[in-house]
Parts: C-alpha cells; structure tokens; sequence
C-alpha cells in the first residue's frame, strides 16, 4: 500500500511589526514634532548668538582692553577650542546617556560662563570664560541635527531642520543689531559689549528650561535595548494622530528592514547583511562601510567653516581694512547679517527636492564668488549687496550642511561619529585668526577671499566625488 504524501501550500510569514524607525519615518507631522523643532531652533539661536559674538565686537574689545594682535586672535580663537573639546566629550555623553540629557549638560555650561564672561575684568579672564562657555555650546549643533535626524520623519526631515535652522540664524542679526545699539552706551555704568554676553547668558538659561520637556529619541532608546520606553514614546506622537492616519501601528510587509535587522535575519549561506555596528569605540568610522563617508566628513567639516566663519567672524576686521570707523562698520555688519535668516528660510521648500550634496555643492561656489565681489566691492551700497548675497547663500549651504552631516551614520554611533566630525570644524574655526587675519592685513581682503574661494573649491570636489545621495533616505539604513 503506497502512502500518498500530502504537502500543503508554504503559509506566508505573518509580517513583521514595523520598529520604532519605521515607524517614526511613516508618520505625518505632528504637534510633538514642530513644539520639538521650535525648542531646538532656539537653542541654536543662542549657538548662532555665541558664534558671531566676539567676531561682531572684535574691533571694540580691541579697543577697550588695547589688545595686541596676538591677544585679539586668542579672544577670536578661545570658544571655538573650546567647542572642540565640547564637541568630542558631549557627543560620547549623547551616544551614551542620551540627547537629552547631553542638550542639558551643554546648555547649563555655556549660559554659566557667558555669563561669568560678561564681568571680565581682563583679556585672559575673558579668553578663559570664552574657553568654558564653548566648551559648553561646542555640541549644540551636532546634538541638534542628530536629535532631529532621529525624530524627524525622513521625508520631512530636511524641511523642518531647516525651519530649526531659520529660526536658529535670527541669532546672527540680533547679535550684529544688538551690538550696534549698546556698544555705544553704557547702561547702568556697564559696558554695552557686556550686555551682550548677559543677553546670551539669560536666554540659554530659559532655554535649557524649555528642553527638560523635550522627549528623549526614541531611536536612540530602541538603540540601546530601552524597547518599552521608545514604544510608549512613539505610541503618544500617534496618539495625537487622526485614527485614519495610524496606518503605522499596523504591520507593513512592503516596507524594508533596517541593515541591521536584515543582517541578523540573513539566511545560512546567503548573502551577509552589514555587520551590527558595534559601540566599543569611536574607531568604527574607520570600519570599511563608514571609510569613504568620514573622509568626506573629515575634509568637509575642515574646509566649510573657512568660507563660513572666515566672513562671520572676520566681517568688521574686513571694514576696517577698507577704512570704515567702528560704528559704520558695526552697521554694515548687522545689515549683512540680514541674510543669514532669509538663506535658511531659503531652504525650506527645496531641502527635501534637491539632493543634499548637489545644494551643498552649488552654495558653496556661489559663496565663493560673493566673497571675492565683497573683497573688492568699493563703495558702500556694493558692500551692502554682497555681504547679504555670501550671508544668504552661506546659510543655504550650512543648513543643507548640518542636515547633510547627520544622515551619515547609523543612530548608535550617531553623535559620538559627528560630534567628532563637527570638532575638526571647531579647531579649523580656532585657526582662522591665525591664518587669516596676517593675510588681510599683509595682503589685503582680496587675497584673503581668494584663500577662502580655494578652500571652498576643494570641499566642493571632496562632497561630489566622494559624497552619497542621502535625501529622502531613512537615518536607519548604512
């Protein structure tokens, strides 16, 4: 008697619950999403603020403390060593106890020294202060883009970075406006540049108070197997959603598992997925995978601060070359500051359109050229029209750029990975006094673009070649 063998139909695999990335990349905008966009944008206001704050008053600080040249490029240079430091040791903080813990940290540090620097009885107390207080906002920017790269959905995720960014670079004008309303007065007795570093202080303080409700990533609890809590952090942004729109509580087999969820599922004897990335050491980005991108993050973090900073920092030191007193100069400085909102507000419809390198790549050439139409511009309405058009365009490239670094590594090893890249920016940033201003002063501001228009150039060959196409993609994904 035969045996007849039956043999049924293979039954599909129920699928797989989507995770807490998928999940976050799939949901629309919520409310918990802009209130946490606003509370990070004015957190990057006051970075914006402590950046441009020594290089606006650089010429009365100058004059007030009599600053020799060597002393001028210590003050000029101090917060952005300081920021190097910062930028390593908070982003490892990040990686392990968390953003938000790390956004706390940062901002307590700077607001007590910018505040300690506002009673700065002599250059080397104030280029000590200055020091701390970067030490302090060195991570802002790199915890921000990661922490909104985390949260953010991808689709959505470059549009409302740079809406961050908008609001973030107000800071700009407000210190140049705010510098040439009160270096000229003495209110209460109190030098006006002193004000400034108060004005900086008290508003990070109200700041850091906002950021203890911000939720933690959840990205970053699932990363670190806090699974429970990243679950009933997602369940409470869907909650707020239309039930039409909580497809994303639902299983979706259509959608791909992140790398490292295919490497772990990869069949014996099939194609190996990437390996798991491991958290022992900062020396991953050397692995293979991460090899190209941190090249092209090394160099790119290293030049884009010399076209950047190279204008912020040194405009007034520029004006004075050219002849113009303090005030005047101040004035051109504020009014050239203007660009640095509408460039960010620029972004906004085209970030998500356009891929991130070829935006990077375009605004850096641009920047390039008006710096060299600023060097040479000879009168004022030229002057005006130029240091608006390198603001405007400088800010389309950093916001594209701060969106661009974030998305490069996988949210393990996220903040510790650009906290690293963003360190190199910072000592390149302490440098530029020291490389720039003998140019301008023994060459003059031509040739002090045209190092600036070179250094630009090679960062733009660096992201085309050596760059990836990032838009659109999930933050999960290597």
């Amino acid at each position: 008697m035969s045996t007849m063998t039956v043999q049924t139909a293979p039954q599909a695999p129920a699928a797989a619950a989507p995770s807490v990335g998928e999940r976050l990349d799939r949901m629309p905008i919520t409310s918990t999403h802009r209130t946490l966009t606003a509370v990070v944008g004015v957190g990057l206001l006051f970075d914006t603020f402590e950046n441009n704050l020594a290089g606006t008053i650089s010429q009365v600080l100058q004059e007030d403390f009599a600053f020799n040249g060597t002393t001028l490029k210590l003050v000029l240079a101090s917060a952005f060593v300081g920021q190097f430091f910062g930028s390593l040791l908070l982003g490892r903080v990040a990686d392990r106890y968390g953003r938000r813990r790390a956004f706390l940290i940062n901002l307590a540090l700077y607001s007590g020294f910018s505040l300690l620097g506002a009673f700065s009885p002599n250059a080397a107390f104030l280029i000590v202060t200055r020091f701390f207080a970067g030490v302090g906002i060195g991570a802002e920017q790199s915890l921000s883009d990661c922490y909104l790269a985390d949260v953010l959905p991808a689709k959505q995720r470059g549009r409302y970075t740079a809406w961050a960014y908008t609001l973030a670079f107000c800071g700009v004008p407000a210190v140049g406006f705010a510098a040439l309303w009160l270096v000229p007065l003495s209110p209460l007795g109190i030098d006006g540049w002193r004000w400034l570093f108060v004005m900086g202080a008290l508003g990070s303080a109200v700041v850091w108070v906002l950021r203890r409700g911000l939720i933690e990533s959840p990205r970053w609890l699932a990363a670190r197997g806090r699974h429970e809590e990243a679950e009933a952090i997602v369940e409470r942004m869907e909650a707020t959603l239309p039930a039409s729109a909580r497809a994303a509580r639902q299983p979706h087999p259509a959608a791909p598992a992140p790398a490292h969820q295919a490497a772990q599922a990869a069949p014996a004897g099939g194609r190996k997925g990437p390996e798991p990335v491991r958290q022992s050491g900062i020396g991953v980005v050397f692995q293979a995978r991460f090899r190209r991108r941190t090249t092209m993050l090394w160099l790119f973090t290293t030049l884009s601060v010399v076209g950047y900073y190279g204008f912020g920092a040194l405009a007034p030191q520029i004006l004075a070359a050219k002849g113009y007193d303090v005030v005047t100069g101040l004035g051109f400085t504020a009014v050239s500051f203007l660009g640095y909102p509408l460039g960010s507000l620029l972004t906004v419809p085209v970030m998500d359109r356009v891929e991130r390198k070829r935006l990077v790549a375009l605004s850096a050439s641009v920047m390039a050229l008006s710096g060299l139409g600023f060097a040479y511009a000879g009168s004022a309405g030229w002057i005006v029209f130029f240091g608006i058009l390198y603001t405007l365009v400088s800010n389309v490239f950093s916001t594209v750029s701060h969106v661009f670094l974030a998305e490069q590594y996988p949210t393990a090893i996220r903040a510790a990975a650009t906290g690293l890249a963003y360190s190199l920016s910072k000592l390149s940033a302490a440098a530029l006094p020291f490389v720039l201003l003998p140019v301008l002063d023994g060459h003059g501001p031509g040739t002090m673009f045209a190092v600036i228009a070179s250094a630009m150039a090679v960062l733009v060959v660096a992201v085309l070649v050596l760059g990836g196409s990032t838009t659109g993609r999930s933050v999960d994904q290597d």
